[in-house]
């Protein structure tokens, strides 16, 4: 039976709440750490930035503990602040500054754009593919978020930005794939459009996306049309000669083993924690992926966060706390509460109260405190019922 540590659960319980108000800007906006915090390190990327999808989890987990104004005011910048979403109906870009302006990266887009965004046409370029990411799952993220939000407070006052996300998702797809080049949640690996690839994570966040519109504002011929067609993707992107879904689908197949599938079953829905594809896939993950109870992205990962000269240095990754505690979340709604407390207290074991992106050799690594890792802590422990 494991042992539940309820002092130490309440103080990180406590310090969630807290990084939650601090990263919760005046204007709405949600950062994805505290970057003035004394434990933040000095070595690593600065995250002060906007991360639709990193806010939207947020999002979820104040509203599980009554912060509800964070989502409500994160909801306003959204429509009010992020640059491009009124006029594209979705994030092009895949963080943003804090007033809302699109941000981009210069240590690791510019170093690949030769490989890369060359092959891209001219209409590409005019989106300064140079210098961001489409992340299509940051438009289906949202509007989850939305969703989940009104089960506590009206939601009403968001049905232009609801109707534009969802109008925007489906102005992007075309049958097989999205009309631009898109890059994972991870922001690594490119989707191709004329290899009709896509995302598997992505794909299931913005059919998740457009379920929620269809709920809060009703079903539409438009969306429903889209949602068949990106769940008839889905579907074929379990190989069973494989024994799990694919990382990429698409005429070019990347078939590694990606712990962001736990994002299948929750929180997009799109398969029940006991589909025979799911539990093959999930096996993979930790047969693959876990090493001494820590789970990493995927095997060989690289990324650990660290920057000298404005370059990373992947010299090699940690495990994530947020898959420690998405594989926590995955087995209570298995009905194994034994496998998800031990999941969830390999995390709580080797932090004190913040919790970082990684942990590396049994220690927090990289950056410290994640606002995403502690909105996952929060969603696992209610999972839970520890709080």
């Amino acid at each position: 039976m494991s042992c539940i540590d309820k002092p130490k659960i309440r103080r990180i319980y406590k310090k969630s709440r807290e990084i939650f108000k601090k990263c919760s800007l005046e204007n709405g906006a949600i950062i994805a750490a505290d970057v003035f915090d004394k434990d933040y390190p000095k070595d690593v990327k600065w995250y002060g930035y906007v991360w639709p999808r990193d806010a939207s989890f947020v999002c979820y987990a104040c509203d599980l503990i009554g912060l509800h104004e964070i989502p409500e005011k994160f909801f306003k910048w959204c429509w009010e602040y992020a640059e491009g979403l009124k006029e594209n109906g979705i994030f092009l870009a895949q963080k943003y500054y804090p007033n809302g302006r699109v941000a981009g990266d210069s240590d690791n887009e510019i170093r690949t754009r030769t490989t890369e965004i060359r092959k891209l046409s001219e209409k590409y370029r005019k989106l300064k593919w140079f210098y961001i990411q489409t992340q299509y799952d940051h438009s289906g993220l949202v509007l989850w978020a939305i969703y989940e939000h009104s089960n506590f407070e009206d939601v009403s006052g968001f049905k232009e930005m609801i109707k534009k996300i969802a109008n925007g998702i489906c102005d992007h797809w075309k049958k097989y794939c999205f009309k631009l080049p898109s890059h994972d949640l991870w922001e690594e690996r490119v989707a191709y459009p004329n290899l009709r690839q896509v995302h598997i994570f992505t794909l299931a966040t913005c059919i998740k996306g457009l379920e929620c519109a269809s709920s809060l504002l009703g079903k539409r011929e438009g969306w429903q049309k889209t949602i068949k067609e990106m769940k008839d993707v889905l579907e074929k992107s379990f190989l069973r000669d494989l024994g799990h879904f694919v990382r990429i689908s698409g005429t070019e197949i990347d078939k590694t083993v990606d712990s962001s599938l736990f994002g299948l079953v929750w929180p997009t829905q799109q398969f029940s924690p006991n589909d025979e594809r799911i539990v093959s896939t999930v096996n993979k993950i930790l047969s693959e992926n876990e090493v001494n109870g820590g789970i990493y992205r995927y095997k060989g990962d690289k990324y650990c966060g660290k920057i000298e000269f404005g370059d990373l240095k992947l010299s090699g990754g940690g495990s994530w706390p947020i898959l420690n505690f998405w594989a926590s979340i995955y087995f209570s709604l298995k009905g194994e509460k034994e496998k998800a407390l031990k999941y969830f207290n390999w995390v709580i074991e080797r932090v004190e109260e913040k919790i970082p992106e990684q942990i590396k050799n049994n220690k927090p690594s990289s950056i410290i405190p994640l606002t995403w890792s502690h909105a996952m802590f929060v969603i696992a422990g209610k999972f839970l019922n520890l709080f």
